[in-house]
């Protein structure tokens, strides 16, 4: 199978699915943007295309639009069987355009990565219309999340594939003990849809009943000059540690010491930090969005907020007694259901059967496509 993956190469996320397809496809990249130095070992340069453009994934990509000429001779050259579109108001568009209208050959395949799907189309009845053709042109969508699957079936999605955008290796469950209770740990983006700053007020619900809670807060973003002035007009100045973008290692030893996990966010499907959390036996405390009940039982093995709810250490204190039963739960609920290579492979079992059934429904003789490319 040919596959073109169409997205930002310099996302991690897009680098992700390239590990998980490169060992069973031929495996061709288009970017928006350039592509990490990781996929010098994945795809060879002569099978990627960089369109250099700086996409604003809420809009106003004009200079984006003007690449898909470009693009669309590129797909012409490459003759793809499948056309792998990540982030569908954006790259799905751009997928769309070059195939219904400028002749690109291939199928198209989209995966929605959240705010296309869930915030993007509510924001104009152009962008409503625009989401819903992708969706409708794609053979095949994937989500990560079932409430994000109905939304797209309510614009038009054929078929939908519904699975976690899950972890590439289990992590280990820290041994019993070993964490520290009245630690969190929070990473999502210091940017507005992440409210990093109800973290910072929720968190400091907590530390009135628990004076040692501790805080710490990972990555970056536009906010944190505002998020440090917050923690210390909440008096959490020295309960509170900003510690940046971290590495793997890092993060993970973050994850494995705190008790807690904390993600609030205005908007969001399953969220792979969350997993990640779960699978390193982490308490989640979650934002009441439809996706996170997805993940967590509410007092059960971990905590979903409602909007006006102000968490208390008293909340917390009725979960200590099942710390340990609960990270186990965690980490094996992951381990179960949010692996991302199973997944994959099931994703790529459904394109042969969708490329199968075609074939098997085409009358007469099946005409040879012309010579494509020669993998190198």
């Amino acid at each position: 199978m040919r596959l073109v993956l169409l997205g930002d190469g310099e996302s991690p996320h897009l680098l992700k699915w390239a590990r998980a397809l490169a060992p069973q496809v031929e495996l061709w990249a288009a970017s928006s943007r350039g592509f990490l130095p990781a996929w010098d070992g994945l795809v060879p340069p002569e099978r990627r295309l960089a369109l250099a453009t700086r996409p604003n994934f809420e809009g106003g990509n004009g200079a984006l639009l003007r690449q898909l000429p470009r693009l669309a001779r590129w797909l012409r050259r490459v003759r793809a069987d499948w056309i792998h579109a990540h982030y569908l108001s954006s790259h799905g568009t751009l997928a769309w355009l070059a195939t219904r209208w400028l002749g690109a050959p291939g199928r198209l395949v989209g995966s929605a990565w959240g705010s296309d799907i869930l915030v993007t189309p509510q924001r104009s009845r152009l962008m409503h219309w625009v989401t819903g053709r992708v969706l409708r042109a794609c053979a095949l969508s994937t989500s990560d999340s079932q409430v994000m699957a109905q939304q797209m079936h309510a614009l038009g999605a054929l078929e939908v594939m519904v699975f976690p955008f899950g972890l590439e290796a289990l992590p280990p469950l820290p041994a019993p003990g070993s964490k520290r209770d009245q630690m969190f740990f929070a990473n999502r983006g210091l940017e507005s849809i992440y409210a990093p700053a109800q973290v910072l007020r929720q968190f400091a619900g907590v530390a009135a009943g628990w004076p040692d809670a501790e805080l710490v807060v990972a990555n970056d973003g536009a906010l944190r000059p505002l998020l440090e002035k917050l923690a210390a007009e909440l008096g959490l100045a020295s309960q509170v540690h900003f510690v940046g973008r971290l590495d793997a290692a890092l993060q993970a030893r973050w994850y494995a010491q705190a008790r807690w996990y904390l993600s609030l966010p205005e908007s969001d499907s399953v969220s792979v930090s969350v997993l990640e959390a779960m699978a390193h036996g982490c308490i989640p405390i979650l934002s009441d969005l439809p996706a996170n009940h997805e993940l967590v039982r509410n007092g059960n093995n971990g905590l979903v907020l409602a909007a006006a709810q102000k968490l208390q250490a008293s909340d917390l204190t009725a979960l200590l007694p099942h710390a340990e039963a609960i990270a186990q739960a965690n980490h094996d609920w992951v381990a179960r259901h949010a692996m991302f290579a199973p997944a994959v492979s099931r994703f790529l079992a459904r394109l042969r059967a969708l490329d199968a059934a075609a074939a098997a429904s085409r009358s007469g003789p099946v005409a040879q496509p012309p010579d494509r490319p020669t993998q190198p």
